[in-house]
């Protein structure tokens, strides 16, 4: 009988994460039925919106989340043994799974992805820029934003695993990229090695001032990950028509008051359009979004960087850390 190590919510996040509100327990795995498989976790990740969706995890459940599995044991032919399935099967070792979404936490999931074999691509670039960062990336900014040739796109949170993809999409697009990050090394990655035209450091730099410097013309497009005093100051200098993407709002998820009231009437007077979304919105054209990404890749157009946490009982550093923007494009944990 396999055994799975699983991280069971125990206690209402209040503030950042903590240790013991989350604990690991063993549970010992059925044999596999006819059309199931048993899955191995290879590479976990850890995303903003685990923590936005906190709230809404029964306590006493196991924590949300996907990961890239190794099948170790198969009696469905769709889901052969050896190959590698990208899953939202929350965070645990092992996993029973018949191929079909389920119920996680809170809503029902996407069904597990039998993921391609691509040469020289590591199988945990389908967490982040062939996964679900990619795809919203991909969807968020380009139906959303529907950059043109020529126009300033702002991009907050730009050294993570959707805004890095996200500013070297609009540089495919021919667009002038101003990226929005924590630290000048940081910047130094957005400038020298993704080719964003501008960096603003937004722990120390007057970002009123800075993008009156860097946009002197104004801000057609904002991808929005952060929310908070940034989307505020950001929104002043929005031109009219111009789109807002809203992918996140971080700056709050550890608030006990999330809530950032502004100054709306300038979405009137400039007639700005500000959507949110959540990127399953087009989980019908799911393989596109990757298959596009996937192209970019391999032609040196797009570029990537994980920040990998080794060992899974490390699950818990890895969300803070990556909560406190301490991670360079995507966030995993190595099992």
């Amino acid at each position: 009988m396999v055994k799975s190590k699983v991280y069971i919510y125990t206690k209402t996040f209040d503030g950042l994460p903590k240790e013991g509100d989350l604990v690991i327990k063993e549970e010992d795995l059925p044999p596999i039925k006819d059309g199931e498989f048993l899955a191995e976790a290879i590479y976990l990740s850890v995303d903003p919106y685990m923590r936005a969706y906190a709230s809404r995890v029964p306590l006493g459940a196991p924590y949300i989340g996907s990961q890239v599995a190794k099948i170790i044991e198969s009696k469905n032919p769709d889901y052969p043994m050896g190959r590698h399935v990208s899953g939202y099967f929350g965070w645990r070792s092992h996993t029973v799974s018949n191929g079909k979404p389920v119920t996680l936490g809170f809503s029902s999931t996407p069904a597990p992805i039998l993921l391609p074999v691509v040469k020289d691509v590591p199988p945990s670039y389908f967490l982040g820029i062939l996964g679900m960062p990619g795809n919203t990336a991909y969807f968020g900014f380009l139906e959303i934003c529907q950059p043109k040739k020529g126009e300033t796109v702002v991009v907050s949170g730009a050294a993570g695993a959707v805004g890095s993809v996200v500013g070297q999409i609009a540089k495919i697009k021919g667009c002038t990229v101003i990226g929005i990050a924590g630290s000048e090394e940081k910047g130094k990655w957005l400038l020298d090695e993704l080719g964003f035209d501008h960096f603003i450091n937004y722990k120390t730099a007057d970002l009123d001032k800075a993008l009156s410097q860097v946009a002197p013309k104004g801000v057609d497009c904002y991808f929005d990950n952060v929310g908070g005093e940034t989307t505020i100051t950001i929104l002043k200098h929005m031109n009219e028509l111009g789109r807002i993407s809203v992918c996140g709002t971080i700056s709050s998820y550890n608030e006990k008051d999330g809530r950032i009231l502004f100054e709306l009437f300038s979405l009137v007077s400039k007639q700005i359009k500000m959507e949110g979304f959540l990127v399953h919105r087009w989980s019908d054209r799911y393989t596109e979004g990757v298959q596009q990404n996937l192209k970019w890749l391999q032609e040196g157009k797009l570029k990537t960087r994980e920040t990998v946490t080794e060992g899974f009982e490390n699950m818990i550093k890895a969300f803070v850390e990556m909560l406190q923007g301490k991670n360079f494009g995507k966030a995993v944990v190595k099992v």
